[in-house]
C-alpha cells in the first residue's frame, strides 16, 4: 500500500468517525451553520468595523477581504476539485450507506478541497491581523472551525479536504496580506495609529455572531 492510499484510509476511517457522531438536534444546526447565506450579517458587521476604522482608506481593506475570498474560492472550486477530482464521500460508491446526510444534501460531485474552509479560514485570518484584536481573533477561528466541522458533519467533505481548503485559505490571506503591505502600506500605519489611539469595535462582529448562532438554534429547534 503507496503513502496515497495509506492516507486516504486514514482520512476516510475519520471522515466515518466524525461523521457518524450525529444527532437529530444536530441537523438542523449544522445543516444552517453550513449555508453560506448564514453569514451574511457576519460580513456586513466587518464591513462596518472597516469602515469605521479606515474611513476613506476602507476602500482598499475591503477590496482585499473579497480578494482574499475570491482567491481562496476560485482555488478552491474552481481549479483544485476538477484538477484532483476527489469525489466527496457523499458521492462514493464504497462508503454507500455509511455516510450520514442531512436533508439528502450530498454537494457537488468533487470535493478536495473544500472551499467552505479555505473561505472562512481566509477570511479569518486576514481580518484577524488586520482587526488586532484578542478576542475577536479567537471568535473568529472558532467559526471557521466550527463551519469546516460542519461540512464533515453533513457528509460532503472528508477531513483531508478541510485541511487542504484551511491551506488555501491561509495562503489567499497571506498574498492579500503582503499585496497590502506592498502596495498600500499606509494602511497598516494608519491601522497601529488607531490601534493605539482608541479600542476597535470588534465587539459588533461578536455580537452578530452570537446572535447569529441563537438563530441557528431557533431554526434548528422550531423550523428545520
Amino acid at each position: 500500500m503507496n503513502i496515497i492510499n495509506t492516507l486516504n484510509l486514514w482520512d476516510t476511517n475519520l471522515f466515518l468517525f466524525i461523521n457518524g457522531i450525529h444527532a437529530s438536534f444536530f441537523d438542523g444546526i449544522m445543516f444552517a451553520i453550513s449555508a453560506k447565506l448564514t453569514w451574511v450579517p457576519l460580513y456586513i458587521a466587518a464591513l462596518y468595523v472597516v469602515i469605521k476604522k479606515w474611513k476613506r482608506e476602507s476602500v482598499w481593506v475591503i477590496l482585499a477581504l473579497v480578494l482574499c475570498i475570491v482567491i481562496a474560492d476560485q482555488v478552491s472550486s474552481g481549479f483544485i476539485k476538477h484538477a484532483v477530482q476527489r469525489l466527496r464521500p457523499s458521492h462514493a460508491e464504497d462508503l454507500k450507506g455509511m455516510v450520514h446526510l442531512v436533508k439528502g444534501y450530498g454537494g457537488g460531485m468533487f470535493g478536495f478541497v473544500s472551499s467552505h474552509a479555505a473561505n472562512s479560514f481566509g477570511f479569518a485570518l486576514l481580518s484577524s491581523i488586520l482587526f488586532k484584536n484578542r478576542k475577536y481573533t479567537f471568535v473568529i477561528f472558532g467559526w471557521a472551525a466550527l463551519l469546516s466541522y460542519s461540512r464533515v458533519y453533513l457528509g460532503v467533505h472528508y477531513p483531508g479536504d478541510i485541511f487542504g481548503g484551511m491551506i488555501v485559505g491561509v495562503l489567499a490571506a497571506m498574498i492579500c496580506f503582503f499585496a497590502i503591505k506592498k502596495l498600500r502600506p499606509s494602511i497598516l500605519k494608519l491601522q497601529n495609529n488607531i490601534s493605539q489611539a482608541e479600542p476597535t469595535n470588534t465587539f459588533i462582529p461578536i455580537l452578530v455572531l452570537g446572535l447569529s448562532f441563537l438563530g441557528i438554534i431557533i431554526y434548528s429547534l422550531f423550523v428545520f
